[in-house]
């Protein structure tokens, strides 16, 4: 175990000591695998910020219906047991044009100006939950409910939240996409580096194939290399992401502070930085194996 432990940290010190000799390759090479890498995380982590928002968002379709302002409480109460009575309707609440009033002078940035219109103008309304989700249903019973006496307006909610939950399903994907691609183009990297090195160290490797190294010894400083250049690439993938975010929050602040609102776009978490890093490193690493185990082959002592 000592043995086997002690050339891998030999391995570990060679990989280091080629990266070290040769910064300025290695720098690039990071930097194009962290502009790679930086646009599925970037990605990823709007997502991730955009979920915050539309988390509350119902996405079970809904009925908002709206009495008229000048409604009295036994016409609100007579429709209340219409729909009690519906078969079509699962459930229902009814929302006091007062508690409405409430709600709405809760809101931020919202208060003063519910303040100085002098009188409630919400009128009483109840939010139905249908037991049908199909379209045709829903506006079938939103047509009869906007047909009732006491009714100013049906309102079918929630459909602006199952596109946005199909828009973020879309977007998902096509992040997936984007990082299966760029993931390739990683190892495509690690691939034509590990070549280079294998070719310029060829006399090397035959002398050591001569004295009887085994191919695993020679193979592991080169796995080491690769996961380490995919690690460094993972790192400034972070560093990008990071510095972006910081950039585009003074912009959003300001937006948001407009809404009234403290939305900040927000880096990714540590488990997700730390994902990000590791699979670089295991793509770096799968890039060095796949050119060992291509080249490695064909150079024998002569």
């Amino acid at each position: 175990m000592r043995a086997w432990l002690r050339q891998h940290r030999q391995a570990l010190a060679a990989a280091i000591g080629k990266l070290t000799a040769q910064r300025a390759a290695a720098a690039l090479n990071a930097l194009v695998i962290g502009i790679a890498l930086s646009l599925p995380a970037g990605g990823y982590a709007l997502l991730s910020s955009l979920r915050v928002v539309t988390q509350g968002a119902a996405l079970e379709p809904q009925l908002s219906v709206f009495l008229q302002v000048e409604a009295k409480r036994p016409e609100a109460d007579a429709l209340a047991v219409k729909l009690k009575n519906e078969a079509r309707v699962r459930e229902f609440r009814f929302i006091p044009r007062e508690q409405a009033l409430k709600e709405l002078q809760s809101a931020e940035g919202l208060s003063e100006v519910v303040a100085a219109l002098g009188r409630n103008p919400l009128p009483d309304a109840f939010v139905v939950r249908p037991r049908a989700t199909d379209p045709g249903a829903l506006e079938a019973l939103a047509r009869e409910l906007r047909a009732l006496p006491a009714v100013a307006n049906v309102q079918v909610d929630s459909a602006w939240a199952r596109r946005l939950g199909a828009l973020a399903g879309t977007a998902r994907l096509a992040i997936a996409l984007l990082a299966a691609l760029l993931a390739f183009g990683l190892v495509a990297i690690t691939f034509n580096t590990i070549r280079l090195q294998i070719l310029t160290q060829r006399a090397e490797i035959e002398i050591s194939k001569l004295i009887g190294a085994t191919d695993a010894f020679i193979r592991r400083p080169f796995f080491y290399l690769g996961a380490l250049q995919g690690l460094a690439g993972g790192l400034v993938a972070l560093a990008i992401l990071w510095g972006s975010l910081l950039a585009l929050n003074l912009g959003v602040a300001e937006l948001a502070a407009s809404y009234g609102s403290g939305f900040r776009l927000a880096f990714l978490d540590p488990g997700d930085a730390l994902a990000v890093a590791l699979f670089s490193a295991a793509l770096g690493w799968l890039g060095a194996y796949l050119s060992v185990s291509k080249y490695l082959l064909e150079i024998e002592p002569r």
